[in-house]
């Protein structure tokens, strides 16, 4: 880099940034001056929030690619670090909840749902930290949820997949800890503003005006805190949930 060049603005990759929680966390952090790498199976579908991004001020660049293929996770974070920036902080965000009865569900679709919420993780967790290992500094964000603590029925594939999850976030959060990178799991537990949750679940949805299920713009601001904290003081695990939600 020649000394007149500006440097390379950090990173903000979001697997997983669909149009609810994803997305907003990629807005976050572009509202903070990184740059919203996005990814999703397809870019196509990144577009409006790319461009809802670039309207707000900031800057966003939407990639395809799929989480569970190793080849493509390493192509693209490679790609990434050498033509936009490096990779300040990365937040997995897929979520794979396929609900089914132990009696009905197949080898193949608990296999993908794991591939999707616990491989795909720990392929672009292993990129991100190679580089932030060598630079001594970032922050690693995983999303879990309800079936991360415990397995409900008919859940039996998403909540093996979110512990094992949340197993690898411990794991890699003792040993980078030390190195000056920044692992944490974040416990989504309780419904989110979404349109799913509005068709499907029309009585939850109606607690929304009395703050009843999780806005994603709020989510968004405790993974901006997550980032943002001093090591002398880093939380590992956060437990997002409604005032309204079980326990």
């Amino acid at each position: 880099m020649a000394n007149d060049e500006p440097a390379p603005q950090g990173v903000a990759l979001v697997i997983g940034a669909g149009d609810a929680t994803g997305g907003a966390i990629a807005r976050r952090f572009a509202r903070e001056g990184l740059v919203a790498c996005m990814v999703r199976r397809s870019a196509e579908k990144l577009q409006p929030l790319v461009e809802q991004i670039e309207a707000e001020g900031g800057r966003a660049i939407g990639f395809a690619s799929d989480a569970r293929k190793e080849e493509q996770v390493v192509e693209l974070v490679e790609k990434i670090e050498r033509e936009v920036g490096p990779i300040e902080v990365l937040v997995f965000n897929i979520g794979a909840n396929v609900p089914c009865s132990i009696l009905e569900e197949t080898a193949r679709k608990y296999f993908k749902i794991w591939e999707m919420a616990c491989f795909g993780a720990f392929l672009y967790g292993r990129e991100a930290a190679k580089r932030m290992v060598a630079r001594g500094r970032g922050t690693i964000l995983f999303t879990g949820a309800t079936a991360s603590l415990r397995g409900s029925a008919n859940f039996a594939a998403f909540s093996g997949a979110k512990h094992a999850l949340r197993g690898l976030a411990q794991s890699m959060a003792r040993e980078l800890g030390p190195k000056n990178v920044h692992v944490a799991h974040v416990v989504v537990d309780g419904a989110i503003d979404t349109e799913f949750i509005r068709e499907n679940f029309p009585e939850r949805y109606a607690t929304r005006s009395d703050d009843g299920i999780l806005k994603p713009e709020h989510i968004a601001d405790n993974y901006w805190y997550l980032h943002s904290q001093p090591r002398d003081a880093w939380t590992h695990e956060l437990d997002l949930r409604p005032w309204r939600e079980h326990w």
